[in-house]
């Protein structure tokens, strides 16, 4: 039995800016905004080339808004990814990995997959991480 991640929540406190942030300034493709007799909003958008999506609206979720922290979004060139946000408007933490000793700017070395990372946060302050994989792989 295979069990796939399709949606993931995430508590914001404006769909409207929200659904901005992840479209004009995240890059991310709309697939669902929709009322819901009784609930609310409903708002689905996809990073390029997932098929794991995040919601939002109203009516959804009772999380606080900006509680959601550390949703993963995995990319094959980090440095890439970084200054692709960072063209769209989004603040992205400077590019890291782990050494012995603990972060250390820069990417990893060799590239090493699950080893450089970068943060961003949308406008309530959910967390996103970064993460290169498939780099060496890919011979970039």
């Amino acid at each position: 039995m295979d069990y796939k991640l399709q949606l993931v929540l995430i508590p914001v406190s404006d769909v409207n800016r929200a659904k901005a942030f992840y479209l004009d300034e995240a890059g991310f493709d709309l697939l669902v905004d929709t009322g819901v007799d009784g609930v609310g909003r409903v708002v689905q958008v996809t990073p390029p080339g997932s098929s794991c999506s995040i919601g939002f609206g109203t009516g959804i979720t009772d999380a606080t808004p900006g509680s959601a922290r550390g949703t993963h979004l995995i990319v094959t060139d980090i440095e890439a990814a970084r200054t692709e946000l960072l063209e769209r408007g989004v603040e992205v933490s400077e590019v890291r990995h782990l050494d012995a000793g603990g972060w250390v700017p820069g990417p990893h070395p060799e590239h090493g997959d699950y080893q450089s990372f970068a943060d961003f946060s949308d406008p309530d302050g959910n967390s996103f991480v970064l993460q290169e994989v498939g780099r060496v792989a890919q011979g970039a």
